[in-house]
């Protein structure tokens, strides 16, 4: 008998790393570039690893994710503990230099270095939501939790969508890139605690940082 689900609730295949791999690929280019005081330790220390621990997640699973062991799901987690360590350093320091008064170069320095920041914040974020929601890609795949973290609108009107939709790692970069834009959520709403603590720290970073920086720059040019 046919499954009459939609596909977020019931069982299918696995998504592939890559195109999570890929936004830490430009967070950790993000980070490689951004000026040597707004980044912890020695230069190499984050990036290094970073790509370590993608290069461990790839090996043991290679292709479409299927394993969740909870050897793997700690060095997801860990993947991206380390590359919010990385961002909320940068963010700190950021924010520390423009409200003390040291020298951050020309305007146009600072909104370089305040734009690789904000997509830092947007990319660090993608993940978290990608990685979290209904525990993770391998667990959302296999259909058994059918509460969703992230409602999107496909699953409140789902005869508006292909029979097969089911969020994929571009659906939650479009959502971290439009709370961070909008300051609140857009066409995707919160349903946990979790997701909506998640969203409004990603949304009051990019304030503060697009307000300082801004106002920093105008200062500059004057």
């Amino acid at each position: 008998m046919d499954d009459t689900r939609p596909a977020w609730r019931r069982h299918t295949d696995a998504e592939h790393r890559w195109p999570a791999a890929l936004a830490i690929a430009a967070l950790i280019a993000l980070q490689w570039f951004l000026p040597d005081r707004l980044t912890p330790g020695p230069r190499w220390l984050l990036p290094g690893a970073q790509v370590l621990l993608v290069a461990v997640l790839v090996a043991a699973d290679p292709g479409r994710m299927k394993k969740d062991t909870p050897a793997l799901r700690m060095f997801a987690l860990g993947l991206i503990a380390v590359a919010s360590l990385g961002t909320a350093y940068s963010v700190a320091m950021l924010i520390r230099d423009i409200t003390t008064g040291y020298d951050t170069g020309s305007a146009a320095q600072l909104l370089a270095t305040g734009a690789g920041i904000y997509l830092m914040n947007v990319l660090t974020f993608a993940v978290w939501f990608w990685e979290l929601d209904r525990g993770g890609p391998v667990a959302r795949a296999a259909g058994s939790d059918p509460y969703p973290d992230f409602l999107f609108p496909p699953m409140t009107s789902p005869d508006m969508a292909h029979k097969d939709w089911e969020p994929k790692f571009a659906d939650y970069l479009y959502v971290a890139f439009t709370n961070a834009t909008a300051f609140s959520p857009t066409d995707t709403l919160p349903m946990t605690r979790g997701a909506k603590a998640g969203m409004a720290l990603e949304s009051a970073i990019a304030l503060v940082t697009a307000a300082l920086v801004v106002a920093k720059a105008v200062n500059a040019l004057g």
